[in-house]
């Protein structure tokens, strides 16, 4: 079967500003070495819709909602230091959330085998009622509670950006159906991610953290993946894998100190599809977080691709 892939041209209209890291060149560098490579070619390429803004409410307040709406409508504003909208943001959060939506339920009726979503603004720092680092919206969280609700009774979520992804661990701590694994380099932003966070009330457990000091590199991120991600998706036997593929932790990556090389993403993403493919019936849906330079995440998305488009693809 066919792997997918998500993007659309209005994820370049979220503009945060010229010298701001998540900046549209970033999906520009992964469209243009994934036609290079001649991958974009074998991917079966899906243009998102824009999401209901009602559908957003799954994982997100209300006030959450009003809030983005309105820095968007006055924009350029800034939600908070980090965090600045443009007035094409708010299209592009809502298809960027509607397409991971929809690749997942490709994947779940059997149209796409796996996919992966080129979209912005990223989304994992995204908490139930707050935006910020970068993102404004939690893309991963929203499609995880999409395939809760249509009858996949286990989703685990592995997050490999260098940056712990506090607002999924949030909206998912206490909940027993949502498994959530991070990888990250500690101590960094946003200062969540303790190894001893592990969720709470039903949820106790479910969360996994592994947090990596600087200078990390490949034998040490991906020993820790086999030895602790892996067994902890074993137990929990999920049907439907998630990565939140940030590539930030990249040893040309200027907002972090972690030493991967471009292989390491490619070798993560294997261990993840063959686990899918075991146990999952091979879903899996990849969702782009971090990776601020340019060529690096050019070169880690072109190894995790080309993972996607390998065996059984």
């Amino acid at each position: 079967m066919t792997a997918g892939f998500v993007f659309h041209s209005s994820f370049l209209d979220h503009l945060p500003g010229p010298r701001h890291p998540e900046r549209p060149a970033r999906l520009e560098a992964v469209t243009a070495r994934l036609e290079s490579s001649g991958l974009l070619g074998e991917l079966d390429p899906a243009a998102p819709q824009l999401l209901d803004p009602e559908a957003l409410l799954t994982v997100h307040s209300a006030d959450h909602l009003a809030r983005v709406r309105a820095a968007c409508e006055h924009a350029p504003s800034a939600i908070d230091g980090d965090t600045t909208v443009s007035t094409g943001s708010w299209d592009a959060a809502l298809r960027a959330a509607g397409g991971v939506i929809e690749a997942c339920e490709r994947v779940r009726t059997g149209g796409w085998k796996r996919a992966f979503c080129a979209v912005r603004p990223p989304g994992h720092h995204a908490e139930r009622d707050r935006a910020m680092g970068f993102c404004l919206f939690n893309n991963v969280a929203l499609a995880a509670a999409q395939l809760c609700r249509v009858g996949i009774e286990r989703v685990a979520i592995v997050d490999w950006d260098v940056h712990h992804g506090n607002g999924t661990q949030h909206i998912f701590e206490d909940d027993a159906n949502v498994f959530y694994a991070s990888l990250h380099q500690w101590p960094l932003y946003p200062g969540t991610g303790a190894a001893q966070e592990r969720g709470i009330g039903d949820g106790e457990g479910t969360t996994l953290n592994c947090p990596m000091p600087a200078g990390s590199q490949d034998p040490d991120w991906l020993g820790v993946f086999d030895a602790q991600i892996l067994p902890a998706l074993e137990n929990f036997r999920p049907e439907f894998v998630l990565i939140s593929a940030g590539f930030d932790a990249h040893r040309l990556d200027p907002l972090a100190g972690t030493s991967l090389s471009e292989e390491a993403f490619g070798a993560m993403t294997r261990s993840l599809m063959q686990f899918a493919d075991q146990h999952c019936a091979g879903r899996l849906v990849s969702v782009l977080e971090g990776g601020y330079h340019l060529d690096a995440l050019a070169a880690c998305v072109e190894s995790h691709v080309e993972a996607l488009v390998g065996a059984g693809s």
